[in-house]
């Protein structure tokens, strides 16, 4: 789908750098998110207090977004980046010492900024470096390896267990290993912020329904990753069973995020997430019916994953080719603002609708979000400026 000679906008060692980062970034976040989950459910937690734990972090996230900016534009992306690697790794040694449902709001509040740090950085130079012709597959890389972190979590998870502090210490390790990747590829990565005018409040005028639309992902993000093992829980998987679950969900992410990008390169980028949305929505509703059926549950679980999680692919290819600058730092920090929101709403609220209604709330949350966006998606236009593969 790439040309060799195109090949380069890959290859870029700032976009490789930041690529292999998140990705091994996403890997600890993978292992961490069910991990702290099932403690909590061994703790005797009921699923919504587990749901107000999680959405702790994107509270982090939500706080931080708009105050990353302006740090970018007086620290150096890549000291920046490596501080906030280092803070994960020893707030997670923190939370494997102190295994207090108290303790962890505020190092899970703490988590998200840093977390929402490495990739408001990230996302901002992928944009920044990316050829505009393959800007959506080089974001679909970006994802896929992204994804791949996010998958292996659950799976090593299967394997370390959740006892003792083994679990943490491994998700600890494995954090700090972009460190001196980042810090080889600190001259090839390009300054954040850079020329232009804008900030979060124009960029939520000229883009509201790109921001809603990048909510709902999050909100299904945030929902399965911490409610997904309690769900497998719930309708009769072991421990293992239920983990590997998230890791078929999050493993179509991984193989479907280029064929989303090179559509997000030449078909109506607003057509592309209406009709993942409708896909997401149909996942959602075919669930339940598919829970006990193996044959049918596991390739249900890998396409409801890219429909869920790849429309912000779309999103981030969108913000690239919209603006730069200013304003493009700024998009960046309204994405993380609507990833804090849709955390914050989504896991309390997926596990207040299981508390209500029984397991089956999960998918019946997620089925009524995505029909809303895909409704609005076919409805309004995704930014206020024009453009003709946004339809």
């Amino acid at each position: 789908m790439i040309h060799p000679e195109r090949l380069s906008g890959i290859v870029n060692p700032g976009i490789a750098a930041a690529i292999a980062a998140v990705g091994v970034f996403s890997l600890t976040i993978g292992l961490s998110y069910p991990l702290f989950s099932l403690i909590l459910e061994q703790m005797g937690l009921p699923a919504a207090l587990i749901g107000l734990n999680a959405a702790m972090t994107p509270l982090g996230i939500l706080v931080s977004a708009p105050v990353i900016p302006e740090v970018a534009r007086r620290v150096r992306g890549d000291v920046l980046a490596i501080v906030s690697v280092l803070a994960v790794s020893g707030l997670l040694i923190l939370m494997g010492s102190l295994r207090d449902p108290l303790i962890w709001l505020g190092l899970r509040f703490l988590l998200g900024v840093a977390i929402n740090t490495l990739y408001v950085l990230s996302e901002t130079w992928i944009n920044l470096l990316a050829p505009p012709a393959i800007r959506g597959r080089v974001i679909g890389v970006y994802g896929m390896v992204a994804s791949a972190g996010f998958a292996l979590g659950p799976a090593l998870l299967g394997i370390l267990g959740t006892g003792g502090i083994l679990p943490f210490a491994v998700a600890a390790a494995i954090t700090v290993l972009p460190v001196p990747l980042l810090m080889a590829a600190g001259r090839h990565l390009p300054p954040t912020g850079g020329e232009g005018r804008g900030g979060i409040l124009d960029f939520v005028r000229r883009a509201p329904i790109l921001l809603i639309a990048v909510g709902a992902f999050a909100l299904f993000d945030q929902a399965t990753l911490s409610l997904l093992p309690i769900y497998g829980l719930a309708v009769g998987m072991d421990e293992t069973k239920a983990a590997f679950a998230l890791t078929v969900l999050v493993a179509g992410n991984i193989v479907l995020q280029v064929p989303i990008g090179w559509l997000a390169d030449h078909v109506r980028r607003r057509h592309v997430m209406a009709g993942l949305a409708g896909l997401a929505c149909l996942g959602a509703l075919l669930l339940p019916l598919s829970v006990g059926h193996p044959v049918a549950l596991w390739p249900l679980l890998f396409i409801w994953g890219a429909a869920g999680y790849g429309g912000y692919t779309v999103a981030l290819t969108i913000l690239g080719d919209r603006y730069s600058g200013q304003r493009l730092l700024a998009g960046n920090a309204c994405f993380a603002l609507m990833w804090g929101v849709g955390g914050i709403f989504g896991s309390p609220l997926a596990g207040r609708a299981m508390d209500q209604f029984g397991h089956n709330g999960l998918p019946g949350v997620l089925a009524l979000l995505f029909a809303a966006l895909a409704l609005a998606l076919v409805l309004f236009r995704l930014t206020v400026e024009r453009d003709p593969r946004d339809g």
